[in-house]
């Protein structure tokens, strides 16, 4: 058995269950679940008719690198999103499609990390901390070492990367980004982007932008900067050291579709292209035509924003005065400061309420004696509108009532 596995912690989500195992929660109130980030926003119908439309690909084998109509489709959605010069991103060699970013940031990780040699440290894998728990073991499994760069409310919830230091680059072989960040929803700066950009030249190690949330953020007229677009402003047309992480989970309601892309660096991507083969997860060719209909419509996307909007504005108005939180960047989360230890407050929320959220504590890691999630608890806005004015009246009682 790999020893590795012996390094990996459980899910904040087995976590939570353990928290909540001997507790009975109140039998008068049905549940609300704001702790899973799942979407539940109706997904669009064009897309399971482009799914059933073509099951008889059931019959064919899909080849790891995808159909090129698939590429050309996340290529053009690309483009256009982060400003990319024409013809920049090559669908044939800067696009790959994945099933989905949790397979693929794993996967990923894999193929780019070095393993020691005799008498060598282990590379670092640099994360956001708190972080989405893929990042830590796929170090962990890729023989790495986490380094773990704490959110704090004082740098706008994101890494103070000008603190790390040069020993710390020079180890680093990938940083993980998130942007808009979970559970935060804080972005990063278009440039401290590009700083972070010429950190990797200087000490040679790859960015790896998950950028799964990109496509939910509140401002229509000002959509936020990904990583690509930090390299076309700088020149930077062959993405050198950057890869960039999108699915249609978030972005279009399909988590169960299991779609999304890597793009960025064409020769990272030829390695990560002949590690996925040998990894078997190419993905069926009816999911490829399926997810081309959603990658070339953003009606469903914008429909999807307002909804967020919508929620987001009547939670806040309810939580306003009773809870320290703000509106996030982008996202579906809200990042809440408790009165009370993250896990008490979690453990008697859904005691009194029936209200389930996930402790900070469980999304991030302590180090030096203090963990950045403490004292925060991580709120999913993704029940209908209903669910979350009514699970926000429940918190307001919760709170005001202890």
């Amino acid at each position: 058995m790999n020893d590795a596995l012996n390094q990996l912690q459980p899910y904040p989500f087995e976590k939570l269950r353990a928290l909540l195992g001997s507790v009975t929660p109140n039998a008068e109130k049905k549940a609300i679940a704001l702790s899973i980030g799942e979407p539940k926003h109706r997904s669009p119908d064009f897309v399971a008719k482009a799914l059933s439309d073509n099951l008889e690909q059931l019959a064919v084998y899909p080849t790891t690198l995808g159909i090129p109509a698939l590429r050309e489709a996340i290529a053009n959605w690309a483009s256009k999103r982060f400003n990319l010069p024409a013809g920049a991103l090559d669908p044939a060699r800067h696009v790959l499609p994945v099933n989905g970013t949790r397979e693929a940031l794993f996967a990923f990780t894999q193929t780019l990390v070095k393993r020691p040699q005799a008498g060598e440290q282990p590379g670092y894998v640099v994360s956001p901390n708190p972080f989405y728990q893929i990042y830590e073991g796929a170090a962990l499994l890729a023989g790495a070492e986490p380094y773990y760069l704490p959110c704090l409310e004082q740098h706008g919830f994101n890494p103070d990367f000008a603190a790390v230091s040069d020993e710390v680059w020079q180890r680093c072989q990938i940083l993980f980004l998130c942007s808009p960040g979970n559970p935060t929803g804080a972005l990063i700066p278009l440039d401290t982007l590009k700083q972070l950009i010429e950190l990797a030249d200087r000490f040679d190690f790859v960015i790896a932008a998950d950028e799964c949330y990109s496509e939910l953020y509140f401002d229509e007229a000002n959509p936020p900067a990904g990583l690509l677009t930090a390299c076309a402003e700088l020149g930077r047309n062959d993405f050198k050291r950057c890869v960039v992480f999108h699915s249609l989970s978030k972005r279009s309601n399909l988590p169960g579709l299991r779609s999304g892309f890597v793009a960025g660096d064409a020769d990272i991507l030829k390695s990560f292209l002949l590690y996925r083969t040998y990894h078997g997860c190419a993905m069926p060719v009816q999911t490829q035509l399926a997810s081309i209909a959603a990658w070339t419509d953003e009606d469903h996307v914008r429909a999807n924003r307002d909804l967020y909007r919508e929620k987001f504005d009547a939670v806040l108005a309810i939580l306003d005065g009773v809870l320290d939180v703000q509106r996030p960047d982008g996202g579906f989360y809200l990042w809440a400061k408790t009165p009370v230890d993250d896990q008490q407050f979690s453990r008697e929320l859904y005691a009194q309420e029936h209200v389930t959220v996930v402790p900070g504590s469980y999304l991030s890691r302590s180090v030096d004696g203090h963990n950045p999630g403490a004292n925060r608890v991580r709120m999913a806005l993704v029940a209908p509108l209903a669910e979350c004015v009514e699970a926000a009246e429940r918190i307001r009682h919760f709170v005001k009532s202890n």
